[in-house]
């Protein structure tokens, strides 16, 4: 069961946006999916309130009581488990969500605040695959980019000295927002609507395998 994490520990950089749209192309493929929010705001459980009924199922965490506590879990029949984290993870819930994840996505946005927090992060990451001798297979996206910016330049230049694979860039739309409002990903509705931002996606998909 392939795990798949969207993890930054900065907020508003678009993690359930991934999550909500990785989500939304598996099930397309016709694969079970479970969409699990561990964020406090729970945006991603919000959008899965929001779907419409007829569109391919994505299901969230199936949660228990015991002993007075409540505990979640990913449903039987599950084939693919997409992850959308908290910002500010860090220590043992970061260590357990990555011992977890198969594929770990970090999107970062071209601001000076996102490239900082990134760099940390992945810093983290790399101390967390010496200190467990294993890891997720790990890439960046690139987020709301606005093309010959010098934000996106500042951007281009802190990934070219990162040995990983950089995805996208997916570009600064509204139908992302319009689309989320509505319980919806870009696989949902008729693709010429969408046609620019499908293109920005294969490289990611390609990634996912």
């Amino acid at each position: 069961m392939p795990v798949i994490m969207i993890a930054n520990p900065k907020g508003g950089v678009g993690k359930s946006t991934l999550a909500t749209n990785i989500a939304g192309y598996l099930a397309r493929q016709g694969h079970a999916v479970m969409l699990g929010d561990l964020d406090a705001q729970q945006s991603s459980r919000q959008w899965l309130a929001q779907r419409p009924a007829g569109l391919p199922s994505i299901r969230g965490w199936e949660l228990s009581k015991s002993e007075g506590k409540t505990l979640a879990k990913p449903p039987k029949g599950v084939s693919h488990v997409v992850l959308d984290t908290p910002a500010g993870l860090h220590g043992k819930r970061l260590a357990a969500a990555y011992g977890l994840a198969d594929r770990l996505l970090i999107p970062l946005q071209p601001s000076l605040f996102d490239i900082q927090a990134s760099y940390a992060f992945l810093q983290t990451l790399q101390t967390l695959r010496r200190q467990t001798g294993r890891g997720p297979m790990l890439a960046l996206v690139a987020m709301r980019t606005r093309e010959g910016t010098l934000s996106a330049q500042q951007l281009q230049q802190f990934v070219q000295g990162l040995d990983l694979p950089v995805l996208g860039p997916l570009r600064d739309t509204q139908n992302y927002v319009q689309l989320a409002a509505r319980g919806l990903s870009l696989w949902d509705v008729t693709p010429g609507r969408v046609e620019r931002d499908l293109a920005q996606w294969q490289t990611l998909l390609a990634w996912l395998g």
